[in-house]
């Protein structure tokens, strides 16, 4: 078969879409012209799990440039697309059957719509006339799914599919990223599809905040200049808008303290003497008491979620807010802002920058300082193998050089406290929906997608569990990611809260039954360490970094009851703030775990 595809013009996305002409010697496939789609937008890997309604988009593939990476679980490939998306900034891309395929799907893409990941989950589906008629593995995928997608499609005419598969690239990563479903049912992949290939997008309604308000930036402006305790408050729409060094030439030239939301590590680099690390449950107490007692705050593409504000009638409550977003839905659905601005991160900075001068923040600044040193990270260095000290170690040896993606738990506030991000896009973590069995994945995609970089994977044995699975897909293509698990037997988030605020009633938290996770390792012919005492962290963490001839696992056995602190109780304001483990009995949390 020979296929001539005429380049693509350059043309403004506004312009209504223009196929180009396919000269071919017999019509392609409504598959074939899919992948043919993917390649052109530059899509590299397709993460997938194959079934029969999807079988002619896997024979597309045969053909293709695009490299397949079977998974051994759908939820692993929406993940390993979501991490590969983090760290490229390209959309991730998917490929899955009908009915249990794409419900599998369904946590993956949760966690990159509320993380604002960009990705294209594909979807086999029964044929066209059995729609409806609960034919096998059917689902309604686009119904199921429909709260957890930026935009899906149904697609029932094979000539929509070019302007479908160039809208869903458009749309996944432009103005707030987010995933896009394209259910395709098998008798229109497999048909014939004669449309041309679609250079342009035509969305009406759907519009991309630039530039901010000239206005509105001026307001801000005039509000900061009033400040004399401002805290620069970063989130992922910083990391995503590559705002970072913006944010730092704004912060220099105000001298204002910066804080960062979980999501937001690595925007700015967390080493900068300005940097106060991550703020709110579990952020530094010199960040948090910044937070608590600053007159003006400034949210740089942060959406005030409840794990930063606690008690929202206490947060801040006398301090000047702003709202920088480029999703005009966050503005006043948590906080009221004295002034928001819609637009890119970066942009905004960048106007904002030129209309401000130095601020009087001396005395702030030295008060911030002695916040350091009078609360600063620390642990106990006796009692038995401690995370904080294993990731303190990764810090210190290399680790700030290395993508870090994390699964959800304990580990990942530690991690997210002792492990300190310098580098834009090289903090992998699931925030919004905190999903578990999100980190091992997330380094395989991400390795993907920088080959060049080492990535460690700070995981629980908890969640490691729910996609260990995937240590096939790891050996299989040799990919050099080094998985650390902190193992300490337990569900150990849960367990802290049930020994705070339940009386230390102990349920469903213990994970007795745990594998040997070096004998796992070895049954996929993969190297293995373990880290009992302080003593051998170093000189396994070295081994770790060592070896690249393909994944590894360290298992570092560490103390079971180890609770992680500050800890600002759910619900609670900042001046809640529990810098060790009280000393009397807590109530109950009034918010969510």
């Amino acid at each position: 078969m020979s296929t001539t595809i005429a380049p693509p013009k350059a043309k403004s996305p506004s312009q209504a879409a223009s196929p180009t002409v396919i000269a071919s010697a017999k019509p392609l496939t409504g598959a074939e012209v899919l992948i043919k789609h993917l390649e052109r937008e530059g899509a590299e890997y397709i993460f997938g799990y194959s079934g029969g309604a999807a079988m002619p988009i896997f024979d597309a593939l045969v053909d293709s440039t695009i490299k397949l990476v079977l998974v051994r679980h759908e939820q692993g490939a929406t993940h390993m697309a979501d991490g590969y998306a983090r760290a490229t900034g390209k959309p991730g891309v998917v490929l899955v059957t009908s009915g249990p395929g794409a419900t599998n799907c369904v946590t993956g893409l949760l966690t990159a719509q509320m993380d604002s990941s960009p990705m294209i989950v594909i979807c086999g589906q029964t044929i066209s006339s059995m729609l409806g008629k609960d034919a096998f593995q059917e689902a309604d995928v686009t119904g199921i799914t429909y709260p957890v997608v930026k935009h899906s499609y149904l697609v029932r005419d094979p000539a929509d599919i070019p302007r479908i598969a160039k809208e869903a690239f458009y749309i996944c990563n432009s103005g707030r990223p987010g995933p896009v479903l394209i259910d395709l049912p098998k008798d229109i992949s497999q048909g014939p599809c004669s449309a041309g290939f679609v250079d342009t997008v035509d969305l009406p309604g759907y519009k991309v905040p630039g530039r901010a308000r000239q206005d509105d930036v001026a307001a801000a402006a005039g509000l900061l200049m009033k400040s004399r305790r401002p805290i620069l408050y970063v989130g992922q729409g910083a990391v995503i808008s590559n705002a970072g060094q913006a944010i730092m030439r704004l912060a220099e030239k105000l001298q204002a303290p910066i804080v960062n939301t979980l999501l937001g590590k690595g925007a700015c680099p967390e080493d900068h003497r300005l940097h106060l690390g991550m703020l709110g449950m579990h952020g530094t107490a010199y960040a948090n008491r910044g937070v608590e007692h600053c007159d003006l705050i400034m949210a740089i593409g942060a959406r005030w979620d409840d794990r930063i504000t606690g008690k929202l009638e206490a947060f801040c409550p006398n301090a000047a807010k702003i709202h920088i977003d480029i999703d005009v839905a966050e503005f006043n659905k948590i906080i009221r802002p004295d002034v928001s601005l819609a637009g890119d991160a970066r942009l905004v900075i960048e106007d904002l920058i030129p209309l401000v001068e130095r601020l009087d923040t001396a005395e702030w600044l030295a008060q911030v300082d002695g916040w350091r040193k009078q609360f600063p990270l620390r642990y106990p260095k006796q009692g038995g193998l401690r995370a904080q000290a294993v990731l303190d170690r990764l810090d210190q040896l290399g680790g700030r050089d290395a993508i870090i993606t994390t699964d959800v738990g304990q580990h990942q506030m530690w991690c997210a406290q002792f492990c300190r991000t310098i580098h834009n896009r090289h903090w992998l973590s699931s925030g919004g929906a905190g999903t578990m069995g999100f980190g091992f994945p997330a380094a395989i995609g991400a390795q993907f997608g920088k080959p060049k970089t080492p990535v460690w994977c700070v995981v629980g044995d908890g969640g490691f569990q729910m996609t260990m699975a995937e240590l096939a897909t790891a050996q299989i293509h040799k990919l050099p990611v080094k998985i650390l698990i902190i193992n300490n037997n337990y569900l150990g988030m849960v367990r802290q809260w049930q020994e705070l605020f339940f009386d230390n009633r102990l349920s469903g938290v213990d994970l007795e039954g745990n594998p040997d996770f070096l004998k796992l390792a070895a049954a996929y012919d993969i190297p293995g360490w373990r880290i009992k005492r302080a003593a051998d962290i170093d000189k396994v963490i070295k081994k770790a970094m060592a070896y690249n001839d393909g994944p590894c696992v360290v298992e570092a056995e560490v103390i079971k009851g180890d609770n992680v602190f500050p800890m600002i109780p759910a619900g609670a304001g900042y001046e809640s703030m529990l810098i060790e483990a009280p000393k009397y009995k807590m109530e109950k949390p009034t918010g969510s775990t």
